[in-house]
């Protein structure tokens, strides 16, 4: 017997409780056949004014993961897809491996991350020099800045967003956004990258290839995409991107 609004595939999804973007986008980019049953990690305390505060969110992350992945393994999904993106560019490719490799053990379930994802969607575009944007204070993006440098791209600008808190990082709109692709978008850059999986910028990213005429790549969108792929499921998804369109 499967599911009978899963039937193809259910997906185990691990987000912050903070989180109020990660989860309508994957419900927008939706395909028939393929449900999404979502594992809160509850953050107690929100406060990234600092790099001490977005250090002290991944510590919450970390202490909170293992109970997440329990509570969605009792729906009996077929694989983990992560509604979170800091956690999986800390420490390198290194450190992304050993966040992989602790999902797996601990759910038996191969992962999507939005690490893996972008690095995908990067090496299928051909690009090398990237720009990005992310919500993070400067600790995160060195980490995002190390992931990408490690795995052979160059990021040739990074726009830093410096959101207070985690719930804030849903209040950027696409004005602050659209800026932020403009200022990364160097004569060199061959694509550009969005990283924090609160920002909203699936919509934006799917208009911003048109008007740049280069990959865009938003990661909730990347993710789903590579969640999609790696269970065999080729349906082409409209409005977010051409990694969803045509890959």
């Amino acid at each position: 017997m499967t599911d009978a609004l899963g039937w193809r595939r259910k997906f185990g999804v691990l987000a912050p409780s903070t989180d109020t973007i990660v989860e309508p986008d994957f419900y927008a980019m939706a395909v028939p056949g393929v449900t999404s049953h979502f594992s809160r990690i509850h953050i107690r305390n929100q406060d990234l004014s600092d790099d001490a505060g977005f250090e002290n969110l991944l510590v919450q992350i970390r202490a909170e993961i293992g109970s997440a992945c329990e509570r969605v393994l009792t729906c009996e999904p077929d694989y983990m897809v992560m509604g979170m993106s800091a956690e999986t560019f800390g420490g390198g490719v290194e450190g992304n491996r050993a966040f992989v490799a602790q999902i797996k053990q601990i759910t038996g379930l191969d992962v999507a991350t939005g690490a893996v994802a972008c690095e995908r969607a990067l090496k299928l575009y051909g690009a090398r020099r990237i720009g990005v944007i992310t919500p993070y204070q400067p600790v995160g993006d060195a980490n995002v800045v190390r992931f990408f440098g490690e795995i052979g791209f160059e990021v040739a600008a990074i726009e830093g967003l410096k959101c207070p808190t985690a719930v804030s990082m849903a209040h950027v709109g696409e004005d602050e956004l659209r800026a932020a692709i403009l200022d990364v978008n160097t004569p060199d850059v061959d694509a550009i990258v969005q990283c924090g999986t609160n920002l909203s910028m699936v919509r934006l990213a799917d208009e911003a290839e048109r008007w740049l005429g280069k990959p865009v790549i938003a990661i909730n969108a990347a993710t789903w995409w590579m969640a999609l792929r790696d269970n065999g499921i080729k349906d082409r998804v409209y409005g977010a991107g051409a990694l969803l369109r045509e890959y």
